[in-house]
């Protein structure tokens, strides 16, 4: 039987608080983490070298604003480099909270620290632990995901089934672990699974399931089954293309006021914004929120109202109904929908280069990939694109990796990103942004990347650089093939709504509602929607905002005859 895992550390750094401090967090978290407290900072930079030695995992370090005559920010300055991954946390006392404020969001913004708290008040501070709590939880999803035994896939190598089965697993919240298949682990799926099955194999210890090399839409039937409604033939009051912010807001509140439901996705549940390592200005999380727990909350609030969801099916088709229901195509499926909500955002594009584009899957991701983090620790990583998305993930990857690139071809970020973000990247010694620069070239040993070559679009010289894993989030390519020409859409392909929709279509010489598209009963919202935002806030509330006109379009066709 194998030894029991050690548990992870939260270390805890003060003087003239440092006794309460410990005994707060013992009080709480003594039972699943290892609370230790040096005494002195000689001590603590021998006690993180030990742990770093015994491969102890550090989930939290908590430092008081002041401790050895030192501000906080000074004393992480410092450790930084034996705690990469761990979350940071100044503990403020009561009396320097109000002063402290300005300087602590300053280091928050520049990625210095995660959080800071007032020490607590009172025997039962719920708020001080809800948000220990939050840095706990957010440190366990991205970090620390092995402990748990979950889903297990088997593989012996890198590859791009291994690359798309790990990120819909990893957004759709479940744990999982990756063994060989010569290991313990994975002998024992091996034999569940039968002498001709194919890696990667998923098992599920919980269901007893094995798949062989599974699709999306096996993935997304091993975690829902399919709604009854499918087979009765009765239409959906609502069926929500998209399972992005825009769908799953659409998803609440039509569900929440008693409305048949489904929603649809090719992948998994969240779209490209579940991806996102850290999410910092939605409103309501001071202390920022992951994609895949932001999704995965909002697809626990559906479901709590009766939303149904098909998960891994493409939709390949949307044929328009006069007098009766809409049809979306699933392949030889077809789901009858009163109203539609196209919601299917935007996909990165693509970057063009055959030698790359070979090694996807094997050191080269679309997206973030949060799960290949862990693969590339100590070694050099680049990023290419300008975005939120892009700026995210160079934040959560500099945890791991040595060195993060960001390459973009514009001259700066000011024009794509959002400050909070540019003010975390550069105050942070592990990225560096290279501007006017873009990949022509790549390679690698054994199948793998190894190196990529980079051309400096301003002078047109090209430069060779050692890289272990290259992150691809490039621009918004709309997933609007599958809509059929009754749907106007602009020259890029993004939907067009009220105003926007040819004057051809207006009806008495007015725009239809916003969010209504040129045939009634089909609504757009969110990134595929033309002279949208492109930010998971405004892309909720589109998703909201289209109820009231579902509510208004069934009710006007409620009467009509088929």
């Amino acid at each position: 039987m194998p030894a029991p895992r050690p548990k992870p550390a939260i270390v805890v750094i003060g003087h003239e608080h440092r006794a309460p401090m410990v005994a707060e967090l013992t009080k709480r978290y003594d039972a699943d983490y290892e609370i230790v407290a040096p005494a002195s900072m000689p001590e603590v930079v021998e006690v993180l070298q030990g742990l770093g030695d015994d491969r102890r995992p550090i989930a939290l370090v908590a430092c008081e604003y002041f401790t050895d005559g030192e501000k906080a920010t000074h004393v992480f300055a410092k450790i930084r480099r034996f705690v990469p991954t761990a979350r940071r946390l100044v503990l403020i006392p009561a009396d320097r909270f109000r002063g402290s404020t300005t300087a602590m969001r300053d280091s928050i913004a520049n990625g210095s620290i995660d959080a800071f708290l007032m020490l607590p008040q009172g025997p039962r501070d719920e708020e001080f632990h809800s948000a220990v709590s939050d840095l706990l939880s957010d440190w366990g999803s991205t970090v620390n995901t092995s402990e748990i035994d979950g889903t297990r896939i088997v593989a012996d190598a890198p590859s791009a089934d291994l690359s798309r089965i790990r990120d819909f697993l990893n957004q759709m919240g479940m744990p999982l672990t990756v063994h060989r298949s010569d290991s313990e682990a994975g002998r024992d799926v091996l034999a569940l699974a039968g002498p001709d099955a194919e890696l990667p194999l998923v098992h599920s210890p919980q269901l007893e399931v094995v798949l062989s090399r599974p699709s999306n839409a096996e993935l997304g039937s091993f975690m829902y089954s399919e709604p009854a409604e499918l087979g009765t033939g009765e239409p959906f009051d609502l069926v929500v293309v998209g399972s992005g912010p825009a769908g799953l807001g659409a998803a609440v509140y039509a569900s929440s006021e008693g409305l048949s439901t489904l929603v649809l996705d090719s992948g998994p549940i969240g779209g490209q914004a579940g991806t996102s390592s850290m999410i910092r200005n939605y409103l309501g999380f001071p202390r920022g929120i992951s994609g895949m727990r932001l999704t995965q909350r909002a697809r626990s609030q559906a479901l709590r109202f009766g939303a149904r969801f098909l998960i891994g099916r493409e939709v390949t088709g949307l044929s328009v109904g006069t007098g009766e229901p809409h049809r979306v195509l699933l392949g030889d499926t077809q789901v009858g929908a009163r109203t539609v909500l196209i919601a299917t955002g935007v996909e990165y594009r693509r970057l063009g280069v055959p030698a790359i584009e070979e090694l996807v899957g094997r050191g080269v991701n679309y997206g973030t990939a949060a799960t290949t983090a862990r693969d590339v620790k100590h070694q050099p990583v680049f990023v290419v694109g300008g975005g939120n998305s892009a700026g995210q993930a160079a934040v959560h990857l500099a945890r791991f990796a040595e060195s993060v690139t960001m390459l973009i071809r514009r001259p700066s970020l000011t024009e794509t990103m959002s400050q909070y973000l540019i003010a975390e990247l550069e105050g942070n010694p592990r990225i560096t942004v290279r501007p006017c620069t873009a990949v022509v070239g790549g390679g690698g040993d054994d199948g793998h990347l190894a190196w990529l070559e980079l051309r400096d679009l301003t002078s047109g010289g090209t430069e060779r650089v050692d890289a272990a894993g290259l992150y691809l989030l490039l621009g918004a390519a709309p997933t609007c093939h599958w809509l059929p020409r009754d749907i106007a859409m602009d020259p890029h392909g993004f939907v067009l709504t009220g105003a926007d929709t040819p004057w051809q279509s207006w009806l008495g010489g007015r725009p239809p509602e916003p969010f209504t598209t040129t045939v009634p009963g089909i609504f757009a919202a969110g990134d595929i929607r033309c002279g949208s935002m492109k930010r998971v806030a405004s892309a909720s509330g589109e998703g909201a905002a289209v109820i009231p006109l579902v509510h208004a379009h069934l009710a006007a066709t409620a009467d009509a005859p088929a």
